[in-house]
Protein backbone atom coordinates (compact mmCIF):
# COMPACT_ATOMS: atom_id res chain seq x y z
CA UNK A 1 0.00 0.00 0.00
CA UNK A 2 0.83 3.46 -1.32
CA UNK A 3 2.21 5.28 1.47
CA UNK A 4 0.32 8.97 2.23
CA UNK A 5 4.00 10.62 1.70
CA UNK A 6 4.81 8.41 -1.49
CA UNK A 7 1.02 9.16 -2.82
CA UNK A 8 1.44 13.14 -2.59
CA UNK A 9 5.01 13.32 -4.31
CA UNK A 10 2.85 11.35 -7.11
CA UNK A 11 0.35 13.64 -7.29
CA UNK A 12 3.04 16.50 -7.27
CA UNK A 13 5.00 15.27 -10.20
CA UNK A 14 1.60 14.42 -12.37
CA UNK A 15 1.16 18.08 -11.87
CA UNK A 16 4.19 19.40 -12.54
CA UNK A 17 4.58 16.96 -15.74
CA UNK A 18 0.92 18.35 -16.60
CA UNK A 19 1.79 21.73 -16.59
CA UNK A 20 5.10 21.21 -18.72
CA UNK A 21 3.22 19.90 -21.29
CA UNK A 22 0.41 22.33 -21.56
CA UNK A 23 2.90 25.17 -21.84
CA UNK A 24 4.77 23.47 -24.72
CA UNK A 25 1.73 24.67 -27.24
CA UNK A 26 1.78 27.92 -26.06
CA UNK A 27 3.53 30.94 -27.93
CA UNK A 28 6.95 31.78 -26.62
CA UNK A 29 6.31 35.13 -24.71
CA UNK A 30 8.71 37.64 -27.32
CA UNK A 31 9.34 40.67 -26.46
CA UNK A 32 10.55 41.71 -30.03
CA UNK A 33 7.08 40.46 -31.47
CA UNK A 34 4.59 43.25 -30.20
CA UNK A 35 3.01 45.15 -32.47
CA UNK A 36 4.49 48.86 -32.61
CA UNK A 37 2.36 51.05 -34.39
CA UNK A 38 4.88 53.46 -35.95
CA UNK A 39 4.38 57.34 -35.36
CA UNK A 40 2.29 59.22 -37.93
CA UNK A 41 3.79 62.08 -40.07
CA UNK A 42 2.85 65.28 -39.32
CA UNK A 43 1.70 67.23 -42.12
CA UNK A 44 0.35 71.39 -41.83
CA UNK A 45 -2.12 71.78 -44.37
CA UNK A 46 -2.32 75.57 -45.48
CA UNK A 47 -6.05 75.89 -46.77
CA UNK A 48 -5.68 79.64 -48.41
CA UNK A 49 -8.80 80.36 -46.82
CA UNK A 50 -11.27 80.77 -43.73
CA UNK A 51 -12.60 77.23 -42.45
CA UNK A 52 -15.63 76.43 -44.44
CA UNK A 53 -17.56 74.14 -46.15
CA UNK A 54 -16.18 73.98 -49.83
CA UNK A 55 -12.91 72.33 -47.66
CA UNK A 56 -15.17 69.21 -46.89
CA UNK A 57 -13.43 66.53 -48.41
CA UNK A 58 -10.67 67.31 -46.28
CA UNK A 59 -13.02 67.28 -43.45
CA UNK A 60 -14.45 64.06 -44.64
CA UNK A 61 -10.74 62.40 -44.85
CA UNK A 62 -9.93 63.26 -41.50
CA UNK A 63 -13.24 62.50 -40.10
CA UNK A 64 -13.44 59.02 -41.33
CA UNK A 65 -9.90 58.45 -40.95
CA UNK A 66 -8.71 58.34 -44.60
CA UNK A 67 -5.58 59.97 -43.44
CA UNK A 68 -4.52 58.13 -40.16
CA UNK A 69 -4.90 55.33 -42.28
CA UNK A 70 -1.95 56.39 -44.83
CA UNK A 71 -0.18 56.84 -41.98
CA UNK A 72 -0.72 60.85 -41.66
CA UNK A 73 -2.01 63.26 -39.17
CA UNK A 74 -3.44 66.66 -40.74
CA UNK A 75 -3.28 70.00 -39.01
CA UNK A 76 -5.54 72.65 -41.08
CA UNK A 77 -3.69 75.75 -41.51
CA UNK A 78 -6.15 78.47 -42.70
CA UNK A 79 -3.53 81.02 -43.83
CA UNK A 80 -3.24 82.81 -47.18
CA UNK A 81 -2.33 80.83 -50.85
CA UNK A 82 0.76 82.39 -51.21
CA UNK A 83 2.20 82.12 -48.04
CA UNK A 84 1.56 78.11 -48.62
CA UNK A 85 3.19 78.52 -52.26
CA UNK A 86 6.21 80.08 -50.36
CA UNK A 87 6.98 77.47 -47.37
CA UNK A 88 6.31 74.65 -49.76
CA UNK A 89 8.72 76.19 -52.54
CA UNK A 90 11.39 76.58 -49.73
CA UNK A 91 10.04 72.81 -48.79
CA UNK A 92 9.68 74.11 -44.95
CA UNK A 93 6.17 72.30 -45.81
CA UNK A 94 5.79 69.50 -47.63
CA UNK A 95 2.17 70.33 -48.92
CA UNK A 96 -0.20 73.23 -49.70
CA UNK A 97 -3.47 73.77 -51.79
CA UNK A 98 -3.36 76.30 -54.58
CA UNK A 99 -4.69 77.50 -57.52
CA UNK A 100 -2.95 76.52 -61.13
CA UNK A 101 -1.54 80.19 -61.70
CA UNK A 102 0.08 80.26 -58.55
CA UNK A 103 2.42 76.99 -59.53
CA UNK A 104 3.05 78.51 -62.92
CA UNK A 105 4.00 82.57 -61.32
CA UNK A 106 5.79 80.41 -58.48
CA UNK A 107 7.93 78.36 -60.85
CA UNK A 108 8.81 81.55 -62.77
CA UNK A 109 10.25 82.46 -59.79
CA UNK A 110 12.33 79.49 -59.28
CA UNK A 111 10.36 78.23 -56.34
CA UNK A 112 10.04 74.31 -57.23
CA UNK A 113 6.71 73.77 -56.44
CA UNK A 114 4.45 70.77 -58.26
CA UNK A 115 0.86 70.27 -58.66
CA UNK A 116 0.38 66.41 -57.51
CA UNK A 117 -4.05 66.28 -57.69
CA UNK A 118 -6.11 68.47 -59.34
CA UNK A 119 -9.57 69.52 -56.88
CA UNK A 120 -11.28 71.87 -58.88
CA UNK A 121 -11.89 70.42 -62.28
CA UNK A 122 -13.61 73.46 -63.33
CA UNK A 123 -12.21 76.95 -62.85
CA UNK A 124 -14.86 78.48 -60.34
CA UNK A 125 -14.42 82.32 -61.45
CA UNK A 126 -17.48 83.98 -62.92
CA UNK A 127 -19.38 87.34 -63.32
CA UNK A 128 -22.33 88.25 -61.91
CA UNK A 129 -24.94 90.75 -62.39
CA UNK A 130 -28.81 91.45 -62.01
CA UNK A 131 -30.65 89.99 -64.63
CA UNK A 132 -32.96 93.33 -65.93
CA UNK A 133 -29.59 94.32 -67.19
CA UNK A 134 -29.55 91.25 -70.12
CA UNK A 135 -25.58 90.85 -69.50
CA UNK A 136 -25.31 86.86 -70.23
CA UNK A 137 -22.59 86.78 -72.88
CA UNK A 138 -19.19 87.54 -72.59
CA UNK A 139 -19.28 89.67 -75.59
CA UNK A 140 -22.03 92.05 -73.37
CA UNK A 141 -19.65 92.80 -70.91
CA UNK A 142 -18.23 95.44 -72.70
CA UNK A 143 -18.61 99.21 -71.74
CA UNK A 144 -19.59 98.06 -68.36
CA UNK A 145 -18.12 99.00 -65.03
CA UNK A 146 -16.96 95.43 -63.56
CA UNK A 147 -16.11 95.18 -59.38
CA UNK A 148 -13.50 92.91 -58.41
CA UNK A 149 -11.30 91.93 -55.55
CA UNK A 150 -8.68 93.69 -57.16
CA UNK A 151 -5.93 93.45 -60.13
CA UNK A 152 -4.54 90.08 -58.46
CA UNK A 153 -5.54 86.27 -58.21
CA UNK A 154 -7.82 84.19 -59.63
CA UNK A 155 -10.38 86.42 -60.12
CA UNK A 156 -8.43 88.96 -62.05
CA UNK A 157 -7.09 85.90 -64.42
CA UNK A 158 -10.18 84.23 -64.81
CA UNK A 159 -12.12 87.78 -65.98
CA UNK A 160 -8.95 88.24 -68.21
CA UNK A 161 -9.51 84.76 -69.20
CA UNK A 162 -13.10 85.18 -70.36
CA UNK A 163 -12.82 88.79 -71.92
CA UNK A 164 -9.76 86.85 -74.74
CA UNK A 165 -12.34 84.19 -74.85
CA UNK A 166 -14.59 86.94 -76.45
CA UNK A 167 -11.95 89.01 -78.28
CA UNK A 168 -12.27 91.87 -75.83
CA UNK A 169 -9.30 94.02 -73.89
CA UNK A 170 -8.79 95.07 -70.74
CA UNK A 171 -9.74 98.62 -71.91
CA UNK A 172 -13.19 97.70 -73.23
CA UNK A 173 -14.37 97.68 -69.58
CA UNK A 174 -14.11 99.89 -66.72
CA UNK A 175 -12.69 97.57 -63.67
CA UNK A 176 -13.13 98.66 -60.22
CA UNK A 177 -11.23 97.05 -57.19
CA UNK A 178 -13.49 96.50 -54.44
CA UNK A 179 -12.07 94.01 -52.14
CA UNK A 180 -14.08 91.16 -51.23
CA UNK A 181 -17.57 93.15 -51.56
CA UNK A 182 -18.86 92.07 -54.75
CA UNK A 183 -22.46 91.64 -52.41
CA UNK A 184 -22.84 94.45 -51.57
CA UNK A 185 -21.24 96.72 -54.76
CA UNK A 186 -23.70 94.39 -56.89
CA UNK A 187 -26.72 94.97 -54.78
CA UNK A 188 -26.06 98.91 -54.38
CA UNK A 189 -25.82 99.24 -58.20
CA UNK A 190 -21.75 100.58 -57.36
CA UNK A 191 -21.09 98.17 -59.80
CA UNK A 192 -22.76 96.90 -63.45
CA UNK A 193 -20.97 93.03 -62.70
CA UNK A 194 -19.08 92.25 -60.45
CA UNK A 195 -16.24 88.55 -60.70
CA UNK A 196 -16.93 86.71 -58.44
CA UNK A 197 -16.38 82.34 -57.55
CA UNK A 198 -19.71 80.69 -58.76
CA UNK A 199 -20.10 78.89 -55.96
CA UNK A 200 -20.33 81.74 -53.29
CA UNK A 201 -21.72 85.17 -54.36
CA UNK A 202 -24.28 83.93 -56.23
CA UNK A 203 -25.87 81.60 -54.01
CA UNK A 204 -25.63 84.72 -51.17
CA UNK A 205 -27.20 86.73 -53.82
CA UNK A 206 -30.31 84.40 -54.79
CA UNK A 207 -30.93 83.77 -51.60
CA UNK A 208 -31.57 87.50 -51.00
CA UNK A 209 -34.34 87.52 -53.56
CA UNK A 210 -32.24 88.89 -56.25
CA UNK A 211 -32.67 87.71 -59.67
CA UNK A 212 -29.22 86.98 -61.59
CA UNK A 213 -27.05 86.07 -64.76
CA UNK A 214 -23.76 84.21 -63.81
CA UNK A 215 -21.50 83.75 -66.88
CA UNK A 216 -18.64 80.87 -65.83
CA UNK A 217 -15.42 81.10 -67.03
CA UNK A 218 -15.46 77.42 -67.50
CA UNK A 219 -18.23 77.33 -69.73
CA UNK A 220 -15.43 79.20 -72.30
CA UNK A 221 -12.19 78.66 -71.52
CA UNK A 222 -10.34 75.61 -69.33
CA UNK A 223 -7.71 76.85 -66.91
CA UNK A 224 -5.69 74.97 -64.21
CA UNK A 225 -7.54 75.62 -60.75
CA UNK A 226 -6.98 74.34 -56.93
CA UNK A 227 -5.81 71.94 -56.28
CA UNK A 228 -3.11 69.84 -53.78
CA UNK A 229 0.86 71.30 -54.05
CA UNK A 230 4.34 69.53 -52.95
CA UNK A 231 7.58 70.46 -54.24
CA UNK A 232 10.31 68.26 -56.53
CA UNK A 233 12.25 67.60 -53.55
CA UNK A 234 9.45 66.47 -51.65
CA UNK A 235 8.66 63.74 -54.86
CA UNK A 236 11.92 62.81 -55.50
CA UNK A 237 12.53 61.75 -51.34
CA UNK A 238 9.51 60.64 -50.10
CA UNK A 239 7.18 60.30 -53.18
CA UNK A 240 5.12 57.66 -50.97
CA UNK A 241 4.16 60.11 -48.96
CA UNK A 242 2.80 62.17 -51.74
CA UNK A 243 0.94 58.79 -52.73
CA UNK A 244 -0.58 58.45 -49.69
CA UNK A 245 -1.58 61.96 -48.79
CA UNK A 246 -3.43 62.05 -52.65
CA UNK A 247 -4.90 59.24 -51.74
CA UNK A 248 -6.84 60.32 -48.36
CA UNK A 249 -7.74 63.35 -49.99
CA UNK A 250 -8.77 61.41 -52.84
CA UNK A 251 -11.32 59.12 -50.74
CA UNK A 252 -12.66 62.01 -49.15
CA UNK A 253 -13.07 63.94 -52.37
CA UNK A 254 -15.41 60.67 -53.82
CA UNK A 255 -17.19 60.28 -50.55
CA UNK A 256 -17.85 63.83 -50.54
CA UNK A 257 -19.45 63.88 -53.97
CA UNK A 258 -21.20 60.59 -53.33
CA UNK A 259 -22.51 61.52 -50.55
CA UNK A 260 -22.77 65.80 -49.27
CA UNK A 261 -25.35 65.62 -46.44
CA UNK A 262 -23.05 63.21 -44.83
CA UNK A 263 -20.00 65.63 -45.99
CA UNK A 264 -22.28 68.62 -44.36
CA UNK A 265 -22.83 67.24 -40.99
CA UNK A 266 -19.08 66.73 -40.52
CA UNK A 267 -18.10 69.91 -41.96
CA UNK A 268 -19.88 71.01 -39.02
CA UNK A 269 -17.37 69.51 -36.33
CA UNK A 270 -14.72 72.06 -38.18
CA UNK A 271 -16.37 74.84 -39.32
CA UNK A 272 -17.64 77.43 -36.48
CA UNK A 273 -21.24 78.75 -36.33
CA UNK A 274 -22.14 76.45 -39.67
CA UNK A 275 -24.33 74.48 -37.26
CA UNK A 276 -26.40 78.03 -36.88
CA UNK A 277 -25.71 79.42 -39.92
CA UNK A 278 -28.32 79.75 -42.83
CA UNK A 279 -28.37 75.81 -43.45
CA UNK A 280 -29.86 75.98 -46.93
CA UNK A 281 -27.69 78.77 -48.13
CA UNK A 282 -24.68 76.96 -46.89
CA UNK A 283 -25.61 73.90 -48.40
CA UNK A 284 -26.24 75.60 -51.62
CA UNK A 285 -22.56 76.52 -51.52
CA UNK A 286 -21.42 72.45 -50.82
CA UNK A 287 -23.47 71.71 -53.66
CA UNK A 288 -22.52 73.87 -56.00
CA UNK A 289 -19.00 73.23 -55.54
CA UNK A 290 -19.68 69.95 -56.24
CA UNK A 291 -20.65 70.66 -59.58
CA UNK A 292 -16.76 71.76 -60.29
CA UNK A 293 -15.18 68.80 -58.94
CA UNK A 294 -16.59 66.14 -61.12
CA UNK A 295 -14.46 64.53 -63.03
CA UNK A 296 -14.23 61.32 -65.33
CA UNK A 297 -11.09 60.75 -63.05
CA UNK A 298 -10.71 62.61 -59.67
CA UNK A 299 -8.08 64.45 -59.37
CA UNK A 300 -6.21 63.99 -63.05
CA UNK A 301 -4.94 67.28 -64.13
CA UNK A 302 -6.18 68.39 -67.92
CA UNK A 303 -2.67 69.02 -70.13
CA UNK A 304 -4.78 71.94 -72.08
CA UNK A 305 -6.19 73.49 -68.77
CA UNK A 306 -2.07 73.93 -68.35
CA UNK A 307 -1.97 74.96 -71.38
CA UNK A 308 -4.37 77.55 -71.93
CA UNK A 309 -3.80 78.82 -68.25
CA UNK A 310 -0.13 79.68 -69.26
CA UNK A 311 -1.17 81.23 -72.66
CA UNK A 312 -3.75 83.74 -70.35
CA UNK A 313 -0.59 84.77 -68.07
CA UNK A 314 1.84 85.09 -70.90
CA UNK A 315 -0.80 87.52 -72.80
CA UNK A 316 -1.54 89.48 -69.24
CA UNK A 317 2.53 89.65 -68.90
CA UNK A 318 2.73 87.86 -65.55
CA UNK A 319 5.37 85.60 -67.03
CA UNK A 320 7.60 86.80 -69.53
CA UNK A 321 8.36 83.79 -71.19
CA UNK A 322 6.88 80.33 -71.65
CA UNK A 323 7.92 77.45 -68.83
CA UNK A 324 8.14 74.12 -69.28
CA UNK A 325 4.64 73.52 -67.74
CA UNK A 326 5.26 69.41 -67.46
CA UNK A 327 7.04 70.23 -64.58
CA UNK A 328 4.43 71.70 -63.06
CA UNK A 329 1.87 69.06 -62.95
CA UNK A 330 1.91 65.31 -62.43
CA UNK A 331 -0.51 62.96 -62.67
CA UNK A 332 1.55 59.90 -61.57
CA UNK A 333 0.31 60.11 -58.28
CA UNK A 334 -3.40 59.65 -59.20
CA UNK A 335 -4.55 55.70 -59.17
Amino acid sequence: MISFQRRIAFITLFVILFSSACNTNQPASNPEATTVQPALTHIRLPMGFIPNVQYAPFYVAVSKGYFREEGIEVEFDYSSETDGIKLVGANDLQFTLASGEQILLARAQGLPVVYVMAWWHQFPVGVASKADLVIRTPQELAGKRLGLPGLYGASYIGLIALLDAANLKESDVTLDSIGFNQVEALISGQDQAVVIYVNNEPVQLRSQGYDINVIRVADYVQLASNGLITNEQTIKENPDLVRRMVGAVLKGLADTIANPAEAFDISKDFVENLAQADQSVQKEVLATSIEFWHADQLGHSDPAAWENMQAVLLKMGLLTQPLDINKAYTNEFIQ
